[in-house]
C-alpha cells in the first residue's frame, strides 16, 4: 500500500460520522435526511438510513464488498451485495449488485483512478460473484 492511499485510508477511518452526517444533512436539506451512517472500510461496508422529506419512515440500504479493480486497460465498479428494507429499492439494486461498472476512460484522472483501485482493492471472492 502507498503513504498516499495510507494516509487516505487514515482520514476515512478517523472522521466522524456526525461530521459525515452533518455535511449530508446541509447538502440534502428539503430533499432527505441522514439519520445513520456506518462506512467499514477494512470490511467495505457501506450502510445509511435516511427520511425523505415529508415521509415518517426511514430507507435503510447497505451495501456490502464494493471494490475497484483495473480490468487490463479500463477501470471497474462492483458492488456484489446491496440490500434495503424496501422491496421496491431492492429491485433497483439488484440491478446494479453483482455487475461490474465500466468507470469511463478520462486520462487526467487516470492517477486518481489508480489511488481509488488501491484504496478500495476488490476481493478475489467479489470478483468471483460479478456476472
Amino acid at each position: 500500500m502507498s503513504m498516499k492511499s495510507g494516509l487516505i485510508k487514515m482520514a476515512i477511518k478517523l472522521t466522524p460520522n456526525r461530521l459525515v452526517i452533518w455535511v449530508a444533512n446541509r447538502i440534502l436539506k428539503g430533499i432527505a435526511e441522514l439519520t445513520k451512517f456506518r462506512f467499514d472500510l477494512d470490511a467495505r461496508q457501506l450502510y445509511v438510513q435516511t427520511r425523505l422529506y415529508g415521509e415518517q419512515d426511514t430507507i435503510d440500504v447497505c451495501f456490502e464488498g464494493f471494490g475497484v479493480f483495473n480490468d487490463g486497460g479500463s477501470y471497474k465498479f462492483i458492488v456484489p451485495q446491496a440490500t434495503s428494507n424496501r422491496p421496491w429499492l431492492n429491485n433497483l439494486l439488484s440491478r446494479i449488485a453483482g455487475k461490474a461498472w465500466q468507470i469511463p476512460a478520462m486520462p487526467p484522472l487516470e492517477p486518481q483512478l489508480e489511488l481509488a483501485a488501491e484504496l478500495f482493492k476488490t476481493s478475489p471472492e467479489a470478483l468471483q460473484k460479478i456476472r
